[in-house]
């Protein structure tokens, strides 16, 4: 790797440039291997293969940097550091994709009409059972829904129902759904809240 750039002092490039080098291609590698499970658990067998080939090999060239520079404990730590860093990364950039689906399981001891008619006429499909709690009846509310839309349902479950207990899992596979056709904007909760029961 030396001979790639020839104009920096040797001091340097041991001390700065090794050790920055294999940080962040341990940044690459375990963001790589964090997506890699994680298509593995949708079951996306083509991507799966392809992101574990790329991410062994940059772990394969940064490892033969330290095997090359093995008294520089710098490369110690930039390896920690990397690896830590990716997994961060790594669940930054699959929180920002949010592919799949999810199931978001909702128990409230409220009456939940007005939750049900947002989420039907925001286009969730809704699956709704009577319960009976601890407390007395309440409503089972299920939906499956794109985890894109996770954080819309939740703010409509805390405007309607705060005290409710819910869930949310991931799906593998679904079969069949209702699904919005977009993503929904702002969610327009004032239209609800004229027949919204008190808290």
């Amino acid at each position: 790797m030396l001979g790639i750039v020839p104009d920096i002092a040797p001091e340097v490039f041991s001390l700065v440039v090794v050790p920055a080098f294999i940080f962040f291609a341990r940044i690459c590698d375990v963001t790589i291997g964090t997506m890699r499970i994680i298509f593995v658990s949708r079951g996306m067998k083509m991507v799966a293969p392809a992101l574990g080939f790329v991410e062994v090999f940059i772990w394969i060239i940064a490892v033969g940097q330290i095997f090359q520079n093995l008294t520089n404990p710098l490369n110690y730590f930039a390896y920690a550091a990397g690896f830590a860093t990716g997994n961060y990364v790594g669940m930054l950039l699959e929180e920002r994709l949010a592919m799949g689906l999810a199931l978001i399981r909702v128990i409230t001891q409220r009456d939940a009409t007005n939750l049900i008619e947002y989420l039907r006429g925001a286009g969730y499909g809704v699956t709704v059972l009577d319960a009976q709690g601890k407390q007395g009846p309440g409503k089972v509310i299920f939906s499956v829904i794109k985890r894109k839309n996770i954080k819309d349902v939740e703010k409509a479950i805390h405007e309607f129902n705060p005290k409710a207990f819910y869930s949310i899992e991931d799906v593998r596979h679904a079969a069949e759904g209702t699904f919005p056709i977009a993503v929904p904007g702002p969610i327009p909760l004032h239209r609800h809240r004229i027949t919204r029961k008190g808290k």
